[in-house]
């Protein structure tokens, strides 16, 4: 997978001045393996990082590096440097997962807050719409009222004209 810096940008006008193209390659266990059998140091790294993975799942963080570090050391993972560098590998290691933990929890918080935007713009949006709709139930049942107003002084006007020309007729046939 190929990154480039200026997919990072907001906006691009034209072809930038300096590219950086980055070429990113998993080096998890089990990903390519030809590289991984041309170097046995990152071969090793992938192992103990796959180790700390797996014991993340149900051990604290301090158990989880210390189990994998000590399990490494004893399969000959990355043996002589663990033996020589291990607290700075428990200490790095802890304080990366700690991190990673941190980023993932600060995502989480900030996917709630945008949910809860969310929810509270829709609510808001919701409220907004019922509060048009009712305004034009109630311009619609006002113009109903005022039809049927009008319908009924229509057919009073045409209930007065019909007796006023009955009472004509009676009186031309009086004459």
């Amino acid at each position: 997978m190929e990154h480039r810096l200026s997919d990072a940008y907001e906006t691009v006008s034209g072809e930038p001045a300096l590219e950086l193209k980055v070429l990113v390659i998993n080096i998890n266990e089990g990903h390519n393996q030809k590289l991984m059998e041309s170097c046995r140091i990152l071969k090793e790294y992938a192992q103990y990082v796959s180790k700390v993975r797996t014991y993340k799942k149900t051990l604290s963080l301090n158990e989880t590096v210390e189990k994998a570090v000590e399990e490494c050391i004893q399969e000959g993972i990355l043996r002589d440097f663990l033996l020589k560098h291990r607290a700075e590998v428990v200490a790095m290691s802890i304080f990366e997962y700690d991190r990673e933990w941190e980023e993932e929890l600060l995502r989480k918080e900030e996917f709630e807050a945008g949910r809860e935007l969310g929810e509270q713009l829709g609510k808001e949006l919701g409220r907004k719409e019922e509060q048009k709709n009712t305004e034009k139930e109630r311009m619609n049942a006002e113009k109903e009222r005022r039809r049927a107003d009008l319908e009924k002084l229509r057919a009073d006007n045409a209930e007065k004209e019909l007796l006023v020309l009955r009472e004509k007729l009676t009186l031309l046939q009086n004459k």
